[in-house]
């Protein structure tokens, strides 16, 4: 069983919820993301995906577009991903996913990526301009590199695209479904989080699969009301606004001491609810 299978598995049977926790590679530096990965960990995370700065992130917002351009220019890009991603698989076994996008990976080639990012210690890969019927070269990668790769949904997927999801995930693992909440970047404060958990539990239903709400879980009400009704959520930007306004290494591993802890109650206040994996 993969350590997102086992962490997955293990939280369906204590009735909790997953908190899945997103910084980006190389800010502030590449040793203080070990650091705030550890901490993140050692606080109630169960997932870390860690971001691999992008020149143009599509998906995100400003805040993240904000820290991948600092950790740019500071030398960040995959290459140093994967050395932080092995630094911090040399101290916690918690799961890591590789959140980011294609054109790095196609740089690099999809064969010696998942290899490289296997050897690293890394669980998973999430592509997020990488349409599902598009990633079948990567996934056969990732599948022989014992990786997952992490399909994403959202409210205006169609029931084809749910269906593609669902036959991809019977030719490579997926450890769960990430579901986006809005149709916009992350960071959006007017998702609807409340409907967007009832979509990803029913969606949970049909795949039966883990499914998790991101975009816009920035506070831990709002973590709370995105976890009602599905497996966990994913929480970036406001990890990544914490970290960018300390100012000192400590006082940002206090701030995601502190953040990922309240988000962690948050998230358990839902824990009678949650479903038997399947």
């Amino acid at each position: 069983m993969s350590r997102l299978d086992a962490r997955f598995a293990a939280l369906a049977a204590a009735r909790k919820k997953a908190l899945v926790t997103y910084l980006c590679a190389g800010d502030p530096s590449a040793d203080e993301t070990v650091e705030l990965a550890i901490t993140a960990a050692n606080s109630g995370a169960d997932v870390i995906e860690l971001g691999v700065p992008f020149s143009d992130p599509s998906a995100d917002g400003p805040a993240i577009a904000r820290v991948a351009a600092r950790s740019i220019s500071r030398g960040g890009g995959l290459s140093a991903t994967l050395r932080i991603c092995a630094a911090i698989r040399a101290r916690t076994a918690v799961p890591i996913v590789l959140f980011g996008y294609y054109n790095p990976i196609f740089v690099m080639g999809e064969e010696r990526f998942c290899a490289v990012a296997n050897e690293a210690g890394a669980d998973g890969v999430l592509v997020v301009d990488l349409p599902i019927e598009e990633s079948a070269a990567l996934r056969t990668s990732a599948k022989a590199n014992g990786l997952t790769v992490v399909p994403l949904l959202t409210p205006t997927s169609s029931d084809a695209r749910v269906r593609a999801v669902e036959a991809a995930m019977r030719t490579c693992p997926a450890g769960f479904v990430y579901y986006v909440s809005v149709a916009g970047v992350t960071g959006n404060a007017a998702a609807p989080l409340e409907l967007a958990s009832q979509a990803a539990g029913a969606l949970h239903e049909r795949l039966k699969t883990p499914v998790v709400v991101g975009f816009g879980v920035d506070s831990p009400a709002r973590a709370r009301l995105a976890a009602a009704h599905c497996e966990g959520v994913v929480v970036g930007t406001a990890i990544v606004r914490a970290i960018e306004d300390a100012r000192s290494a400590e006082a940002g591993r206090s701030a995601v001491r502190e953040l990922v802890a309240s988000l962690r109650s948050a998230v358990d206040e839902h824990a009678p609810s949650v479903q038997t994996a399947h």
